[in-house]
């Protein structure tokens, strides 16, 4: 049985997790896709093709991608290499206390170019990548001209 995960599943959106499939025959091709809807209902994509090493697992952090948004050893390329369905557009996170990002990973078998909705993914998990930690504080600032945020440690 094929199965993707994402350690730790939840996180902060400046750390590090690490994505592993296990489960795959040995020297199998697959096709690892992680996408995600904004604020705003654009869905943003990337894909990276891998062939399982001889235990049937693969890991961006060790495995190279062998093409796809990129291509090499990425451990966060699925994540890093994000890009939108329609074009100009930019991934923001305008809520950066109240929800988090919510990605999904799936694993296709062979080459998935498309996002052909029959297709059906082996294996497929969710992780979220949070912007603002447990307990800090988000202050506005507007002072004349300027405007921010400030971000006080619990």
């Amino acid at each position: 049985m094929v199965e993707v995960t994402v350690t730790p599943q939840s996180s902060l959106a400046d750390r590090p997790v690490q994505i592993r499939v296990r489960g795959l025959s040995p020297s199998q091709l697959v096709t690892l896709r992680a996408w995600l809807k904004d604020e705003q209902g654009e869905c943003f994509q990337s894909r990276a093709f891998f062939r399982a090493d001889g235990a049937g697992e693969v890991d961006p952090g060790l495995h190279a991608a062998l093409g796809g948004s990129y291509s090499g050893v990425w451990p966060m390329g699925l994540l890093w290499f994000l890009q939108p369905d329609t074009l100009f557009r930019r991934l923001v996170k305008r809520d950066v206390a109240g929800s988090p990002f919510r990605v999904r990973l799936e694993v296709f078998d062979g080459l998935c170019l498309g996002a052909d909705p029959r297709e059906q993914p082996l294996a497929s998990c969710e992780a979220e990548r949070w912007y603002l930690g447990p307990g800090v504080q988000r202050v506005p600032i507007r002072e004349g001209r300027v405007r921010g945020a400030l971000f006080l440690p619990p």
